[in-house]
């Protein structure tokens, strides 16, 4: 019988090459987690958080392509990207059932090494919140020290969002947007009004005369569910692992996250449900 022969030609001198390792920086990707006790779980709750990081990276870049083609009214492809962010975001929730395999007693070995760090201080989370639409001006003060992450954060808390940008493709097509919602301050939350709320009827009421915008509100609608469940799986990993104590960061711990889950990101969207 010949030997198989399916893989001898590959090539396998890089010596002048570029390699797998090389292209993916897996040198400087594989020696990136550093734990800062001998507490085995350690290992676990760096990679969980940095691959994470890694998601969101995917999200932030994704997010962003599609409001700038929302931004000159190209949909189509832009729900492909949102699509994609979906997608991303659905391993992140995923990455929480990896972490509550750690115990209380487990996380307790290491918790106190970090001290005041804590996700609350993601730049990349706080990032996708402002894009998303969340927007709260206090949350830029845990990045001052990092000029070049409070400027990304500060031109995203003053900038359209990704709802905003959808309701300006509402008004360019004749339905009602008022002015005000249009020209408003983008570094405050977003207020529902009756106004946005009858042209999203209109979307769903004759959804052949607006099938483009019909999709593109299906689809903010996946991203703000799914969004949800990362923060509720938070919630619940983290009342599991330290119960209500205080959040590493000095936050309220489960209590913020509770009041995290009350924050809507698209609030007519989710309102033309019942007025159908």
């Amino acid at each position: 019988m010949n030997p198989d022969r399916s893989y001898q030609e590959a090539h396998t001198d890089f010596s002048r090459s570029l390699s797998y390792g090389d292209y993916l920086a897996l040198d400087t990707l594989l020696s990136a987690q550093r734990p800062l006790t001998s507490a085995h779980d350690e290992t676990l709750f760096i990679v969980i958080h940095q691959v994470s990081e890694l998601w969101m990276k995917l999200i932030v870049h994704e997010l962003q392509s599609a409001m700038g083609l929302l931004a000159q009214e190209i949909i189509d492809p832009a729900l492909k990207m949102l699509t994609r962010v979906v997608r991303a975001q659905e391993q992140m929730t995923n990455a929480w059932e990896v972490l509550k395999t750690m115990t209380p007693a487990d996380y307790l070995e290491f918790r106190s090494a970090f001290g005041q760090a804590s996700g609350f201080q993601s730049y990349q989370y706080r990032l996708v919140e402002f894009l998303l639409g969340n927007r709260n001006p206090f949350m830029m003060r845990p990045h001052q020290h990092r000029p070049e992450h409070h400027r990304l954060l500060e031109q995203a808390l003053t900038s359209p969002s990704l709802y905003d940008l959808s309701l300006r493709i509402l008004a360019q097509r004749g339905l009602g947007i008022p002015a005000e919602v249009l020209e408003r301050d983008f570094a405050q939350p977003y207020t529902p009004t009756p106004q946005v709320l009858g042209a999203w009827l209109e979307v769903y009421r004759h959804t052949e005369a607006h099938w483009d915008l019909y999709y593109l509100a299906e689809k903010l609608i996946d991203v703000e569910d799914n969004f949800r469940r990362w923060r509720f799986n938070h919630l619940t990993t983290v009342e599991r692992m330290i119960g209500y104590k205080r959040g590493s960061g000095g936050t309220a711990g489960v209590g913020y996250l509770k009041k995290a889950l009350e924050v809507v990101l698209f609030p007519e969207l989710w309102q033309v449900r019942t007025e159908l």
